[in-house]
């Protein structure tokens, strides 16, 4: 992970740790490689971006595995041990009360949060859905992304669960197929637009969202954009290293590339 950050316990030092989209109860979530990622880190404060259990997934067909259950408890342990946890609900887990209600007391729940940074700069972290509204799709269109949406998860599950099984790398292949679809771009970069400047017209240095499942971390007309990605198809967090150095980390390879912000337009290319 972040070079040159000092280890406790064996694991990476960070100060910040923004998780999204991890879509516990959503039969294809990567529970068991975020297991895995939070293992190796500890985290000042833990800011989960929304989408950490998924309702409407829920509502569909009941699923929960030994693994979901250990996400919980080892965000719920890390903040009895110290961490700071802040909680900002999306458009899949706002719903939740009987989620809320557990979180009373453990969590600070926020439907969106300001976060300085240690170099002072102040972000805006917010989930995303509150674009939902202006950065829209034609119904027909959405229905169809869905429906290729859904396909493309479930081959990548399969694939990354065989991959597992030899011994190889998490592959983000949704993510790859996502990235090969030109409307799909197109949406992403529209919303990645509206996030930075809605930040920028509130004053802040940058925005931290998730939503969209597209892990990215640049500067956009000079205002810092971050997405954490998701647990469904990237495998990826955004960590703020103990200098106020932001990294976008993908799993397993966190160790030997971080990404930091680039300036322009340029897209993480993984």
């Amino acid at each position: 992970m972040a070079n040159g950050n000092a280890r406790r316990s064996g694991r990476t030092h960070v100060r910040t740790l923004f998780l999204s989209d991890i879509h516990l109860g959503y039969r294809h979530a990567r529970a068991r490689e975020l297991n895995e990622f939070l293992a190796g880190v500890e985290a000042e404060r833990i800011v989960l971006v929304g989408d950490i259990v998924d309702a409407l997934s829920l509502a569909r067909r009941v699923f929960w595995s030994a693994e979901h259950t250990q996400v919980i408890r080892t965000l719920l342990a890390r903040g009895r041990a110290g961490s700071r946890l802040v909680y900002i609900p999306g458009n899949h887990d706002e719903s939740l009360g009987v989620f809320a209600e557990m979180l009373q007391g453990e969590f600070e729940v926020h439907r969106e949060w300001v976060h300085r940074t240690a170099r002072g700069e102040r972000l805006l972290v917010l989930h995303g859905d509150q674009f939902d509204g202006i950065v829209s799709c034609p119904p027909w269109l959405t229905r169809v992304g869905d429906a290729l949406y859904e396909v493309t998860v479930r081959l990548s599950d399969r694939v990354n669960n065989l991959r597992r099984a030899l011994g190889k790398a998490y592959w983000p292949l949704a993510e790859r197929i996502k990235l090969a679809v030109p409307t799909s771009v197109r949406y992403i970069e529209k919303f990645e637009r509206v996030a930075a400047s809605h930040a920028r017209a509130q004053g802040y240095d940058g925005v931290v969202c998730g939503h969209i499942h597209r892990a990215n971390l640049r500067h956009i007309d000079s205002t810092l954009y971050c997405n954490t990605g998701d647990w469904v198809e990237s495998c990826s967090a955004l960590i703020e290293a103990p200098g106020g150095e932001l990294q976008l980390l993908r799993w397993p390879h966190a160790a030997a590339a971080p990404r930091r912000a680039a300036a322009g337009l340029i897209a993480d290319a993984a």
